[in-house]
């Protein structure tokens, strides 16, 4: 992302492009070594360690022992086909996972081009201008060219307990190792506790201190299994042991009662093939990690896999005002002074009045001259606009001393030395009530100060008063307040809200997420914002409030209230903490340093990836790319879909089983011809894999995704409701393709024709829940033409089928025999019934939850 800004001092303006091309192409990305990827053998062998494999490779080389070399050498076949198609989407998950480690390297704001540019940190080159400050990870080695009250957190390099300040480089001091104070470097991987400044890049990479050292910070920590992988995988270790089981009784009680050994080890291995849900685990990988990923491709970072999951289930978002909700775009609408007002609109049509000169003034000299922070950049435009060539700017003034903002006392105050006077001119900006403490405001005044705090707060503005005084150099005090300030005026600033946050705080409000917002701003301002935004304005907790409160009291305030005035970002660790105590699923929103802890409380904390520090960037679970609300929603929505569609594959993966592991076991219990082989299964495989991991988790979200309540957190995946969908699909598909094996056998079809007829039901049945389980919404069964994934899956099976039915060749190897038209027809029919009844209870449902919709109140 841009800053259009030029570089205000006119000096430092980075490096261009072709600097930039030129010192990459001789130095490479500033990124560590890290730990080597797997190799296509590592691969392979892990995938032949599989028991899908491992089951595949055992019936092969039985088909081999009894001179079957056409059947063994199918399965081996199937064995390398169905390696290759894992391979192809566990790299496919993996370009995710490197796509998702891109978006998470640490961030950089650099000047290039006399811009300033936010870039992933690996893209810094040497000689590059980064701008730091306050809760931000050093990205590379540098010299510091302008630092104001700098301190650095190095014990990552140095060992030192304690942060060191840090000062600008004279130009003569060498390059130094870390330690000790006043040093003019700073060192990659370390933090910046207090203060801000520039830095220019004299290392990148394996050169840097870190680097050197052998630390990998910049190496990802290898990804922990989630709850819902965790819950697969029990599921799966459990069906196996029930697999064995039942594999072991099934081969020999065919072998005793065929008299065929080697036939009871087939049968028994075939129906541990059919039981074994090997893609359980692998489709809730796939499905988390493109999760993350195309959240990031919506500016939405998932920095931990289990935020997919989470991001659906927040019951309450929590979300600061400025850059969240508004565009953090601040520009001065109103003004008051010297018993005057003035709307800044006018200056369209007239000057600005002479009344409300100093007003600027000093609030421009409570600033920074060279502004982050989007009031004082206001202030700043404003003051060159309107006072360009008057006494008011004083571009040759130095900074003697800054008393920083603390959260005592809400206010910026900067001593400024006139190079043609003695005196010094001291300028004060900040809260209302802690200006008006300063000026020692009392009794009249102080009425007609508060009430034109709270007209120009009413509007919406967020309010700053500004206060100046004069001191003598050698009598600067510790204390702020020893200064005797006279107030100037007061000053309305505006923040727009967001063009879309109206409409995505109402699709929350639908989808049963109440939105909080939190600001430091004075109560009138937070409540018309509030207004704008869409929220419940009328009930209001201030910070000091809050604090105040004991924690039953707090619990039932925060219940039912939705803005959050004068809020210290401390403040926001005792919110989270009650709305949690109230069982609610909290996401909170954060940018700075000390909001931190209030992010690792909250069960989302979603991070500024914009505004915010690296400190909260790297305590957050989430990291908007773009500080945008309506992103945000957008997040919430993906992870919706996303936990919809896994559940939907999960339930096809369910149902798809029961029908292969009854198709096993029936004929063996009933004496019938077996229907299924090891090659049946491999050949249901094909369609089953790419079915569950890719065209499941391309599905579109559901219409009423946003229009109900969040999912419980500690619900499990698999409950009972989505178990017994899946039982009932499986087992009608189960009784009508049995059905079908039964008729045709009763009819004397020979073996070969009732398996090739019961085997092409199965599949259109199996093409059937596909097709079905895409949505749980009612007559979704055609698939749109853009899904391009569900038509090739589609049309692969149909055309496999038909090879292996009406090619001679394969229908010998197969054990098939050509079906005529009837019985094309009988399987068309058959399969289309056995899930037929799914999509008649689909409707009966949707009309019963829509019946108190239509029928409306009474």
């Amino acid at each position: 992302m841009s800053d259009p800004m030029p570089d205000p001092t006119g000096e430092l303006r980075g490096l261009s492009s072709d600097q930039v091309a030129e010192r990459r192409a001789q130095r490479g990305f500033n990124e560590l070594p890290t730990a080597g990827k797997s190799g296509l053998l590592s691969d392979i062998f892990a995938l032949l360690r599989e028991p899908m494999s491992l089951l595949l490779l055992v019936c092969g080389g039985i088909y081999a022992a009894v001179g079957d070399r056409q059947e063994a050498a199918m399965l081996l076949g199937f064995v390398i086909f169905i390696m290759a198609l894992t391979l192809f989407q566990e790299r496919k998950t993996g370009r995710a996972l490197a796509a998702l480690r891109d978006l998470a390297s640490p961030r950089a704001l650099v000047i290039r081009d006399g811009r300033r540019l936010r870039i992933a940190g690996r893209e810094l080159v040497e000689d590059d201008l980064i701008v730091f400050g306050e809760g931000d990870r050093v990205p590379a080695d540098a010299v510091v060219v302008q630092a104001s009250h700098v301190v650095v957190d190095e014990s990552l390099v140095s060992g030192e307990s304690v942060p060191v300040r840090k000062s600008a480089w004279d130009g003569v001091l060498p390059f130094a190792r870390p330690g000790g104070e006043d040093l003019p470097f700073v060192y990659a991987g370390t933090l910046v506790t207090g203060g801000a400044g520039i830095a220019r890049v004299r290392a990148t990479g394996p050169r840097t201190e870190i680097g050197r050292i052998g630390a990998a910070l910049l190496e990802q920590e290898k990804p922990q299994e989630t709850a819902l992988q965790a819950e697969a995988r029990r599921l799966v270790v459990k069906l196996a042991w029930v697999g064995g089981g039942l594999s072991l009784i099934a081969a020999l009680g065919y072998a005793i009662a065929k008299h065929d050994p080697l036939g009871g080890l087939l049968a028994g291995l075939t129906l541990g093939m059919a039981i074994l849900p090997n893609e359980f685990p692998v489709v809730v990988t796939m499905f988390l990690a493109l999760g993350a990923w195309r959240l990031g491709k919506r500016e939405v970072l998932a920095r931990r896999i289990p935020a997919v999951e989470s991001l659906g289930a927040i019951t309450v978002l929590c979300v600061d005002k400025t850059g969240t909700l508004t565009e953090s775009r601040m520009k001065v609408s109103r003004m008051m002074a010297n018993g005057q007002a003035f709307d800044l609109e006018m200056l369209r049509e007239t000057t600005l009045p002479e009344a409300m000169h100093e007003t600027v003034e000093y609030s421009i000299l409570a600033s920074r001259r060279d502004p982050f922070d989007p009031m004082e950049l206001a202030f700043k435009v404003l003051g060159e606009g309107q006072l360009s060539g008057t006494e008011h700017l004083h571009p040759t003034w130095s900074l003697v001393r800054e008393y920083p903002l603390t959260r005592e006392r809400l206010a910026v105050i900067q001593v400024w030395q006139n190079p043609r006077e003695r005196e010094l001119v001291v300028a004060a900006k900040g809260a209302p009530e802690a200006i008006a403490e300063l000026c020692a405001i009392q009794d009249a005044e102080r009425s007609q100060f508060d009430q034109d705090v709270r007209l120009l707060a009413a509007s919406g503005l967020r309010v700053l008063a500004v206060a100046h005084c004069r001191a003598e150099e050698s009598a600067l005090p510790e204390d702020a307040a020893a200064f005797e300030f006279h107030f100037v005026g007061l000053v309305g600033l505006e923040d727009p809200v967001r063009p879309g946050v109206p409409a995505a705080v109402a699709e929350c409000h639908g989808a049963g997420i109440r939105v909080v917002m939190i600001t430091g701003d004075y109560p009138s301002t937070a409540q018309a914002i509030a207004r704008q935004a869409g929220l419940d304005s009328e009930r209001l907790v201030t910070g000091p409030e809050l604090a105040a409160m004991s924690d039953g009291e707090r619990r039932k305030r925060v219940a039912d209230t939705s803005v959050f005035a004068r809020m210290l970002p401390e403040q926001k660790l005792e919110l989270v903490r009650a709305l949690a105590a109230n069982g609610e699923i909290v996401g909170m929103t954060g940018d700075g340093v000390n909001d931190a802890p209030a992010l690792k409380a909250a069960h989302v904390g979603i991070a500024m990836g914009a505004r915010g520090t690296d400190v909260a960037r790297e305590a957050a679970a989430v990291v908007l790319l773009e500080d945008d609300f309506a992103a945000l929603v957008h997040g919430i929505r993906t992870g919706r879909r996303i936990v919809d569609n896994l559940k939907k594959a999960l339930t096809y993966i369910l149902a798809v089983h029961l029908p292969i592991v009854g198709l096993t076991l029936v004929p063996i219990a009933m004496g019938w011809p077996l229907v299924l082989m090891p090659i049946h299964i491999a050949i249901l495989h094909l369609v089953i894999d790419p079915a569950c991991s890719v065209v499941f988790e391309a599905q579109p979200e559901e219409a009423d995704v946003m229009n109900r309540p969040p999912r419980a957190p500690q619900a499990p995946m698999f409950d009972k409701r989505l178990i017994g969908i899946s039982v009932a699909q499986g087992c009608a598909v189960l009784l009508v393709v049995l059905a079908v094996y039964a008729v045709a056998l009763r009819l004397r079809q020979p073996e070969a024709a009732a398996r090739a007829l019961t085997f092409s039901t199965f599949l259109v049945a199996n093409l059937g829940l596909i097709f079905s389980n895409r949505s749980w919404s009612p007559g979704v069964t055609s698939a749109p033409r853009s899904d391009m994934a569900l038509w090739a899956v589609t049309a692969s099976a149909l055309l496999f089928l038909a090879l292996v039915v009406y090619l001679p060749p394969l229908a010998r190897l197969f054990r098939f025999a050509p079906l005529g038209a009837l019985e094309v027809a009988v399987c068309i029919v058959a399969g289309g019934l056995s899930v037929a009844w799914f999509e008649v209870f689909k409707r009966m449902r949707h009309a019963r939850a829509a019946e108190p919709l239509k029928s409306g109140p009474k």
